[in-house]
């Protein structure tokens, strides 16, 4: 147990325990990068604390875990995932038996967690991450190019709001109806609009002045 006396020791254990646990949820091992990952972390906390303890910080840890993986696969807007990871640095500092030797552990979860990322370029993707992420290509025949000059012809097009736009609202435009957003304006219904920029099919709007 003379190496675990060590500082840095958290910074080699925190760290692959981190590059396991991600892995597993980057790439699809089988299993085996989780049971790597929770080995080494449980090893960490159960070098430092007590019985009780270790279960109480292994909870908190893959609580963060499952934040970051919440995130990714509902959210997909960093919330989440900034609230995991700090959990999972506070359960490692916590447990530490010196600021030093935490100072090691957060390395070494930082460390672990961008390495895993490598994983990606090596193994085979999980679909959760494909499905969450736009890998097609927006080409004619998948009808992305027609879609993108239908909207892109509507700039500068004069129609009728349909509900009020409070902003988000329905237009009228050539007897077809769109999903449009008023200019920081409240535009009632049966008001006369003009397109006054297109994004994608993101149609922003003006009522036009009597």
């Amino acid at each position: 147990m003379d190496i675990f006396s060590s500082q840095w020791i958290g910074l080699l254990i925190t760290g692959l325990g981190t590059l396991f646990l991600l892995g597993e949820v980057w790439v699809n091992m089988r299993g085996i990068f989780g049971l790597l990952g929770i080995g080494f972390i449980t090893v960490y906390f159960s070098v430092y604390l007590e019985t009780g303890s270790v279960i109480i910080m292994l909870i908190i840890y893959f609580v963060g875990l499952l934040l970051i993986i919440l995130d990714g696969k509902l959210i997909n807007d960093g919330t989440l995932a900034t609230l995991g990871l700090g959990c999972m640095l506070a359960s490692v500092a916590i447990s530490a038996p010196s600021l030093q030797a935490g100072l090691y552990a957060v390395i070494g979860v930082l460390v672990g967690g961008f390495s895993s990322l490598l994983f990606l370029k090596v193994f085979k993707h999980r679909d959760l991450w494909t499905k969450i992420t736009l890998k097609d290509r927006l080409t004619k025949e998948a009808g992305y190019n027609s879609l993108a000059t239908e909207y892109g012809e509507l700039l500068h097009q004069e129609g009728i709001a349909l509900n009020n736009l409070r902003p988000v609202g329905t237009i009228r435009i050539n007897n077809k109806d769109y999903s449009a957003v008023s200019n920081g304006q409240w535009i009632v219904k049966d008001t006369r609009i003009e397109v006054v920029q297109v994004d994608g099919t993101k149609i922003l709007v003006e009522k036009i002045s009597e």
